[in-house]
């Protein structure tokens, strides 16, 4: 019986079906842990197929695929290097599960099945896997580790049932995506668990952006004390171990490095730049181009483009009208060469005019309205697509979550393109985050140090400069007041009423409101974005467009 333990931890950044890929990564985890002197090597969930597979799991050629992934580590383990506690799709007995597999010297030593599969949020397991039976812990060269997974820990039923049965240790393989705050709330649920179980506890997360969600790792170890033992980075791949001993009272994790935690607009910064640069490089854009019209949100999305891709790779495009400003033009092309990165000018005055000329058969002499506002924004929408047709880059977005969540965009004209970092971040946020970046380079960033948004574009009052004079203000409450009531409707799910009786303006609410459902049928045709928000408005809030529901309305309204 061994008294010493030690765990190689693998946060890496698998993708999502690309099964050979993951191997790759998985083996080359191994080889490093093996020279840190591991036992054996834990990987977060799913690493095998990458997480979250959403359908793709069901396809028996993909979940082939897996199998042979761990019958190749099975073989590998024939060397007597490390063992290898490998997450993966498992069919048994004509149901599919979320397994882990213990690979130890040419054998299957061990399987455990995720009991609890989460159904919310951004999650639905329940759709494509089957619960396993509650677990009792693996026996490893005499340890007894209970394996948990993820969603497993979250309530104390499954750790119970591993304490009840033997357990010594809990490794926890986890596919945890990021938002705002979550770092200390995953802490929190596993310092429960130690003090439920008297167990020491290793939190593994993955890390990397798939599709809308980022993982953003901060893996750590809890020691049977609930004091933290090791705490891996944060957005960083890294490969780490950690030594368990046996003493009198049980097993105990030893002291080992700690990585500072980021605070919130770095960690958001950071998770906007993960989940835009894994984007682009997992679909294999050579690039990206950017509408930068001198505001705010366009600054900021060429500033974390730039950082995650690099200038190189970063093509900004001021399309001016004839309401655009002289500031605009001065600042969009301040901003450009700030940030480092090409920058064009393509002039939508003619597009107007043609199709001023085009449609004046049909509109007769009805006066402008918002018809030709959006015309403006549809110009620039198929000058942006044009350029990533011809010349490869792909377009994103800038519309955040406040303009988002209301309707303040135009559908095929500023929604236009294939990925959008604002989508879950508040125009407030927008502003802290442009101050932030100018007094930091986050760590890994592509980008320039120092003031890459210059000043004056964070001062001036928004506009989308689709008329003379527009401001944001003519249409929509100043954002402070109008970011509090979408937290209170969308986060916290408070109605009209409730957030009235917080203090807000009774009509200002039930405006925002009425705004905020009128708008699902935009949000439904809108690109993707990085989660950043405990909801964000796309997966984590469906609504139904066609919806005669109109609830309580500020003041009792119906």
């Amino acid at each position: 019986m061994t008294d010493t333990l030690k765990v190689g931890l693998a946060q890496l950044n698998p993708k999502v079906g690309d099964v050979a890929g993951n191997l790759a990564k998985v083996r080359a985890a191994r080889a490093q842990a093996a020279r840190q002197g591991a036992d054996l090597v834990l990987f977060s969930e799913m690493v095998v197929a990458g997480y979250f597979p959403e359908d793709l799991v069901l396809k028996p050629a993909f979940q082939d695929a897996c199998h042979d992934a761990v019958e190749a580590l099975r073989e590998d383990t024939r060397d007597g290097g490390p063992a290898l506690f490998v997450t993966t799709p498992w069919r048994e007995d004509g149901k599919l599960y979320n397994a882990i597999v213990a690979l130890d010297k040419g054998e299957i030593v061990g399987k455990r099945y995720k009991v609890d599969l989460p159904n919310y949020g951004v999650f639905d397991d329940k759709r494509v896997f089957s619960p396993g039976p509650m677990p009792g812990p693996i026996v490893f060269r005499g340890v007894r580790i209970g394996v948990p997974i993820c969603e497993d820990v979250w309530t104390p039923d499954v750790v119970e049932c591993i304490a009840e049965t033997g357990g010594e240790i809990l490794l926890v393989p986890n596919g945890s995506p990021y938002e705002a705050g979550k770092t200390d709330l995953r802490v929190q649920l596993g310092v429960k668990r130690v003090v439920e179980s008297g167990l020491p506890f290793v939190y593994l997360n993955q890390v990397g952006g798939q599709d809308e969600v980022v993982y953003d790792g901060g893996s750590f170890a809890l020691g049977a004390d609930r004091s933290l033992k090791a705490k891996l980075s944060s957005f960083a791949e890294q490969v780490a171990t950690i030594e368990f001993r046996r003493g009198g009272g049980g097993w105990e994790c030893q002291p080992g490095p700690i990585a500072p935690e980021l605070d919130r607009l770095d960690s958001i910064y950071q998770a906007m730049v993960l989940g835009l640069r894994d984007y682009v490089n997992k679909t294999g854009f050579p690039s990206v181009v950017i509408g930068l019209s001198g505001g705010v949100d366009s600054a900021i999305t060429a500033a974390v483009a730039a950082d995650a891709l690099g200038p190189d790779r970063v093509h900004a495009i001021m399309m001016p009208s004839p309401y655009t400003s002289r500031d605009s033009l001065e600042d969009a092309e301040a901003c450009a060469r700030a940030i480092g990165v090409r920058y064009d000018i393509v002039d939508i005055g003619p597009a107007m005019a043609a199709f001023r000329g085009m449609l004046a058969p049909l509109f007769g002499k009805r006066a402008e309205d918002v018809t030709e506002e959006n015309i403006q924004s549809r110009a620039r929408g198929v000058t942006l697509m044009a350029v990533s047709n011809k010349l490869g880059g792909m377009v994103v977005t800038t519309g955040n979550k406040s303009e988002m969540a209301v309707g303040y965009a135009t559908l095929y004209g500023d929604m236009c393109g294939g990925f959008n970092v604002l989508k879950d971040v508040y125009k407030t946020t927008v502003f802290e985050l442009c101050r932030w970046r100018n007094a930091h380079l986050p760590l890994g960033a592509l980008g320039r140090a120092g003031v890459v948004i210059p000043p004056r574009i964070i001062d001036k009052p928004p506009s989308a400069e689709l008329r003379p004079d527009q401001k944001d203000s003519d249409s929509l409450p100043p954002y402070a007041t109008l970011d509090a009531i979408l937290k209170g409707l969308i986060e916290r799910d408070l109605d009209t009423v409730a957030l009235a009786k917080e203090g807000h303006d009774p009509a200002t609410v039930d405006r925002v409101w009425r705004l905020l459902e009128g708008a699902e049928y935009k949000r439904r045709q809108a690109p993707p974005g990085v989660k950043i928000t405990s909801r964000s408005i796309s997966r984590e809030r469906r609504y139904p467009i066609v919806n005669g529901f109109r609830g309580q309305g500020a003041g009792g309204s119906s």
